[in-house]
């Protein structure tokens, strides 16, 4: 009797635990288990974007960084990679946030043997994922501009 009563709270446990991680308002068993489910394809989904975005970046005959944007509930998710290290690039995308009115939420970057960027952007809602992509991709032809003009310099 007691081991039944062990086994029932600690499934409680676990499934109050994965209601937290999946960030789930689900009251009875059934749901948290369904929209558990629907979380892990949600992301299996992002993890393919990214991968094909990585794909893609490895795979086109030029060195310019490939940026993919997806809107988010209030803001959005901004993913930048490239191949190869860009010093500053990071600072002339942080500029594109500001000047489009974005606050960054949230970000994660790499930049020791390539680029990678992912950040959240949020609070302007007068603009769509179309004019950040355009925003980030004017960023990086700015900035790669002035890195061929500081090339050749030297």
């Amino acid at each position: 009797m007691v081991s039944r009563e062990n086994n029932r709270a600690a499934l409680y446990e676990k499934l109050q635990l994965l209601r937290s991680v999946t960030n789930s308002h689900a009251q009875n068993n059934t749901s948290i288990i369904i929209e558990a489910s629907k979380y892990i394809e949600e992301l299996k989904q992002k993890v393919e974007r990214l991968n094909q975005d990585i794909a893609t970046a490895q795979n086109s005959g030029h060195d310019q960084p490939a940026v993919t944007v997806e809107t988010l509930e209030k803001g959005f998710l901004v993913n930048v990679f490239s191949q190869k290290n860009c010093p500053g690039l990071l600072v002339s995308i942080l500029e594109a946030f500001e000047e489009l009115g974005l606050n960054v939420l949230e970000a994660r970057v790499s930049c020791t043997d390539n680029f990678r960027l992912q950040a959240v952007g949020g609070e302007n809602q007068s603009i769509d994922s179309q004019a950040v992509t355009e925003a980030m991709l004017q960023a990086i032809k700015n900035w790669s501009d002035s890195e061929s003009c500081s090339e050749q310099g030297q």
